[in-house]
């Protein structure tokens, strides 16, 4: 039987998002928008849904005169992040592709 896909994470844009976090500590919005070509509303929209959900944290601020959106990970995230990248091997493996 094959699990269910969090369907927050399968998403390509929330998915790469998270991917980002776990690679590091913590990311401002303008380096997750640069390294995922989101738009601002789309990445927004994104990073809100990831924060509801309680995947990520999300800091904001002013630094200096600007705004500033910083986003970490959470061990939920991590876990939900992890359980989703299981189901899917579990898939390719179950397909008969990976041996």
């Amino acid at each position: 039987m094959f699990k269910d896909l969090d369907p927050l994470l399968h998403s390509q844009l929330r998915l790469a998002i998270m991917s980002l976090l776990i690679s590091v500590e913590e990311a401002d919005f303008v380096f997750l928008k640069e390294k995922t070509g989101a738009t601002s509303g789309n990445l927004s929209v994104s990073i809100e849904k990831l924060s509801e959900s309680g995947y990520i944290k999300v800091r904001k601020f002013i630094d200096g005169k600007r705004p500033k959106t910083v986003c970490k990970v959470t061990k939920k995230g991590i876990t939900a992040f992890e359980e989703y990248v299981k189901a899917l091997e579990d898939y390719i493996k179950k397909s008969g592709i990976a041996k």
